[in-house]
């Protein structure tokens, strides 16, 4: 946008997006107000359009633009239009509070919010905001509002430190929070005015909670103050009262919420900490109450508070269980929770038990168990209830639904905790329940299994009561019993693998009932599955039925079975393979391979179109075969070779590849196949070994030619684990760096067009390829002349947020510095050494640069480990170098924020320094560089 637009051009096109029933209108008026907000004529244009106060779509329009560009694009402004901003944005809060839209008000106290924390100049913003709105009562809610989104944007930065909007800097965060701190008092003194003036003011009554809270969450509140204060009893007062309105008890809720997570900190919070118990103990009966009158929202509202009081005090009730701020009262409070007839009210409570599973576990204390199993007895009772089915359902269980999404949560919730209560015991009772009650009915039935199914592969394999009947029980369940009894009763046959693995007499029926299901058309996936397991656990047992296996194998797609569990199956039915000779292993391993080959060969003959997900589809039949070679390439899975002897899988892998290759081939423009075909090959080159080699050349050759025209990335990929078998070998030395120069000019200009940012993929692959070359092969690809151009790609990438892109990147270049320093007694170590100086001669300086700009600009600090392997390796080849290097990027960095606040002061860039050069650990430099940017973020 070359000029500012007029004012009314801009309403045109608001009411344009916001009026026009024609789409194509409304997405180009969204289109130019997008181009208008991302251009620096958006400051003046909002300015004017909020004057005018038009209409509710054009207000909010310019509050939302203003807001937005406050905090993405306030370094267009120069310093001197800082305060006249500020001015400005107070006249419109005062001019449009007495009849603003909420969105309006909430959209211009977030501009005025995060213009005050980015404007170092402007100190103690909240007091100065209480003197100008808080005498006059129709200002209030534009006043509470800003004064809770203010600490809100705080809180919000401090747990989001890598974010993009918003970075102050961990000295201008400091000094804000000092100045919010000295101005609670005066808040919380406004607040308590509030309730008192405004009692009767749902809106007002609210807002004064989502306040509180928010100051709760910034942890500046003195919880002496609020503790020996009316305000704390109002939250608790508007739970209490059955005629609270929804949105003040949610408020209300939020606040309690707020303030129970910083009294977990017992020490600084007692006094509070000791109100919020009693106060949320006295919830009990209104709890009830909205159980009563079937208020879903206000019981969820209950729960919230019942667990994070849980939560704070879990370790008082590990140090004193029943005793003061330990009461069991509180499990009590989570199990009516948990036994309200809504599951999601009992969702709220699941992180609590992990928390305090986990807890258990960890102490490891017999007395600590006996005390708590009883609660977990119930929890699991009740969640097995919550299991159940509508009686009215028909068919097998949903498994796409959000209740099917609960179940399996409850089933990981129960594999964690049942430890405390012993998997036999939690099995053995479901299992009483439904023996001992007469006409259980089937959603009952069905739910009992599938709890015990939760629990059935922690049984101990010995187990000869129980079990046993279990077993029978389902596989002579009638035909008629309802579809999803037999479903998770399949299921549970299953989780049993390991218990029929140790009681062989066993297996031949449960086979025949598994084949059974295999051709019902509902539980065809479902069987396949169970018999997966078996043949994982039962892996000697079922040699003798490889070739029923097989025949099942080859009717697959005739049988009602998803491709997830068919692949599953295969690889179930390939783990017998690993237990058998290798001579009947050749013979089972080609005959699993020769059925997807030959499928895939009808496809590429047949000339049909794909249609994914149907049996035209190629990754179908490639998936399947990438799931029988992947199993070969584990150390406990793969057969054992000795030196000189053939690997029984390498003639099957010889004769499969033809179809890879025409499937590559016929396929080649469509990524997803492409893809697909390049795992299922490098699942057959890792099953073998350098006993593929006999594909290198032709598969060198083929991926050279196609990347040409399609740069598909896994064709990198590809090529790196070619690198890592074969980069030691010094035959196959040439044709693989061949195979990299081949690759880079395309992937440059790929790089140079497309931008790095939209080529992840290649990105991470490229480096990945180019890092095996120097592990593998140092002295090839430092001699090629490809080096530098890879070396500089790999700076440039160096500030890719991408994380497996970076680490790729930071990968390649830790290996690169570190071939200057390994295996000093090699023959070749002096030259791979001066060929890294002569490198780093020339791109060190560049190279610790772009660390520094990456680790303080661009890269969140969960991946700053990364490059501090870089940094750290740089360091013991040259600390000297290094020391000089990193202080001319030092003083590259910008001293102050575009609001006037210093980013780092002198002091902490010398100590920054000192800290890394310094460094004996990479772990040390790896805390600094986190430290470090937090400085600026």
């Amino acid at each position: 946008m070359d000029s500012a637009p007029s004012t009314e051009t801009v309403v045109q096109a608001i009411q344009t997006l916001y009026h026009n029933p024609d789409p194509a209108c409304k997405e180009r008026a969204s289109a130019w107000l997008g181009e208008l907000q991302r251009s620096v004529f958006a400051w003046e244009v909002a300015d004017q359009l909020l004057r005018n106060g038009q209409d509710l779509e054009t207000s909010y329009f310019a509050a939302q633009t203003m807001r937005t560009k406050i905090q993405y694009a306030f370094h267009e402004l120069p310093q001197s239009a800082h305060q006249s901003l500020k001015e400005s944005l107070l006249n419109h809060a005062q001019n449009l509070v007495s009849n603003a839209s909420p969105v309006i008000i909430t959209q211009l106290a977030l501009a005025l919010a995060d213009l005050a924390l980015q404007v170092a100049g402007w100190k103690c913003p909240a007091k100065e905001l209480i003197e100008k709105f808080g005498n006059t009562v129709g200002n209030l809610p534009f006043l509470l509002e800003v004064l809770t989104v203010l600490p809100e944007e705080v809180s919000f930065i401090l747990m989001h430190v890598n974010s993009r909007s918003l970075r102050l800097g961990a000295n201008r965060r400091g000094e804000v929070i000092e100045e919010l701190a000295e101005s609670c008092d005066l808040v919380i003194q406004l607040l308590i005015a509030c309730t008192q003036s405004c009692a009767a003011d749902s809106r007002v009554q609210a807002k004064v909670y989502r306040c509180l809270g928010s100051w709760f969450n910034l942890g500046v509140i003195q919880g002496e103050a609020v503790a020996t204060s009316q305000l704390l009893n109002a939250p608790f007062q508007a739970m209490h009262n059955p005629e609270t309105v929804s949105s003040v008890h949610e408020a209300a809720c939020d606040c309690i919420c707020s303030a129970l997570y910083v009294a977990e900190d017992i020490t600084r919070y007692e006094s509070l900490a000791n109100c919020l118990f009693q106060g949320v103990i006295s919830l009990s009966e209104p709890y009830h109450v909205s159980v009563a009158q079937e208020d879903i929202d206000k019981s969820l509202n209950y729960c919230r508070v019942f667990t994070e009081l849980a939560e704070s005090f879990l370790e008082l009730m590990m140090a004193a269980p029943g005793q003061g701020l330990g009461d069991l009262r509180i499990l009590d409070l989570l199990l009516a929770c948990v036994g309200h007839c809504q599951y999601e009210v009992a969702e709220i409570t699941f992180n609590f038990w992990y928390r305090l599973s986990e807890v258990l576990y960890k102490r490891d204390s017999t007395n600590l168990n006996t005390i708590f199993k009883p609660y977990f007895q119930r929890l699991i009772n009740s969640l097995s209830v919550h299991c159940q089915m509508d009686e009215d359902h028909e068919g097998v269980p949903d498994e796409t639904d959000d209740f099917a999404d609960f179940r399996i949560r409850v089933s990981e919730l129960i594999k964690d905790v049942v430890f405390i209560v012993g998997s036999i015991n939690v099995f053995t009772q479901l299992f009483r329940n439904l023996a001992e009650t007469p006409n259980t009915t089937w959603d009952v039935t069905e739910a009992h299994m599938y709890v015990m199914s939760a629990v059935a592969k922690n049984l101990m394999p010995d187990e000869s009561e129980v079990v046993p009947q279990v077993l029978q029980a389902v596989l002579n369940l009638p035909q008629d019993a309802h579809i999803a009894v037999r479903y998770t009763g399949t299921q549970l046959v299953g989780e049993l693998c390991e218990w029929i693995d140790r009681h062989p007499d066993t297996l031949d029926s449960v086979l025949n009932f598994l084949l059974a299901g295999l051709q019902h058309p509902k539980l065809g996936s479902v069987s396949a599955t169970s018999l997966q397991n078996i043949c994982a656990a039962c892996r000697e047992q079922m040699a003798r039925h490889f070739k029923g296996l097989l025949q099942i194998v080859e009717a697959l797609d005739n049988l009602h079975i998803s491709n997830e569990a068919a692949v599953g199956l295969l690889k179930g039915i390939s783990l017998i393979l690993t237990k058998m000779p290798h001579d009947q292993l050749a013979v089972g391993l080609r005959a699993l391979c020769q059925i997807q080959a030959d499928r895939l060969s009808q496809l590429i003959v047949q000339n049909e179109s794909v249609k994914e997900g149907t049996r035209t589809d190629p990754t179908i039949f490639l998936d399947r075969l990438a799931s029988i070679f992947s199993l070969f390439q584990y150390r406990h899975t793969a057969p054992e070779v000795q030196n000189g002897q053939i690997h029984p899988c390498q003639q099957v892998v010889q004769e499969v590849w033809p179809v890879l290759s025409d499937t590559c081939n016929k396929y080649q423009a469509d990524i997803r196949i492409v893809e697909r075909c390049c795992r299922c090959i490098r699942f057959a080159v890792r099953c073998v070994g350098k006993q593929s080699a006999g594909l290198l050349q032709p598969l060198v050759t083929q991926m050279v030619n196609v990347y040409q025209t399609h740069q598909h990335s896994c064709f990198l990929y590809l090529g790196s684990i070619l690198v890592d078998e074969y980069g030691m070998e010094e035959g196959c030395r040439t044709g693989l760096l061949d195979m990299l120069k081949a690759f880079c000019g395309p992937t440059f200009q790929l790089l140079k067009t497309g931008g790095l940012r939209n080529h992840p993929d290649t990105i991470d692959d490229l480096f990945r390829l180019c890092a095996r070359f120097v592990q593998r092969c140092p002295l090839v690809i430092l001699h090629s002349e490809m080096i530098d151009a890879i070396l500089e790609c790999a700076m440039a990438a160096s500030t890719l947020d991408h994380r497996d892109a970076n680490a790729s990147v930071m990968k390649f270049l830790r290996d690169l510095v570190h071939t200057a320093i390994a295996n000093d007694c090699d023959d070749d170590y002096q030259v791979r050494r001066d060929m890294v100086e002569k490198l780093m001669v020339v791109r060190g300086p560049q190279l610790v640069q772009s660390l520094m700009s990456a680790t303080v600009f661009y890269l969140p600090s969960y991946m700053l480990p990364d490059v501090a392997d870089v940094v750290f390796e740089l360091m013991r080849y040259n600390r000297a170098s290094f020391c000089v290097w990193l202080e001319h990027a030092l003083k590259g960095l910008p001293t102050e924020t575009t609001g006037g606040a210093i980013n780092a002061t002198h002091k902490q860039l010398t100590d920054f320094h000192k800290q890394i050069t310094s460094a004996e650990e990479v772990k040390t430099v790896s805390s600094a560089l986190r430290d470090f940017s937090r400085l600026y973020r």
